[in-house]
């Protein structure tokens, strides 16, 4: 059975984030006023597997070995 893995990546919250700190800023610029903004990915698998729990371990290891630096990052994977 083929499932779709969605991965958000996102900067740990305790890190500073200068692409967001940035477009925080030009959104400031145009007017338009939000409290902060964090930059990060979403990645998008395609997994065959026997069980969404199968699915998910696949993900899970793909994020800890290449998707993700967990010492800079987190990340969430919601399996479909």
């Amino acid at each position: 059975m083929t499932f779709t893995a969605h991965i958000n990546v996102m900067p740990l919250k305790e890190l500073l984030d200068p692409q967001g700190k940035t477009v925080l800023g030009g959104l400031k610029n145009l007017g338009i006023q939000v409290q902060d903004v964090r930059i990060g990915k979403h990645i998008t698998l395609q997994i065959d597997a026997a069980s969404k729990e199968d699915a998910a371990k696949i993900a899970e290891t793909a994020c800890q070995k290449l998707l993700a630096n967990q010492v800079m990052e987190y990340f969430e994977i919601t399996i479909q």
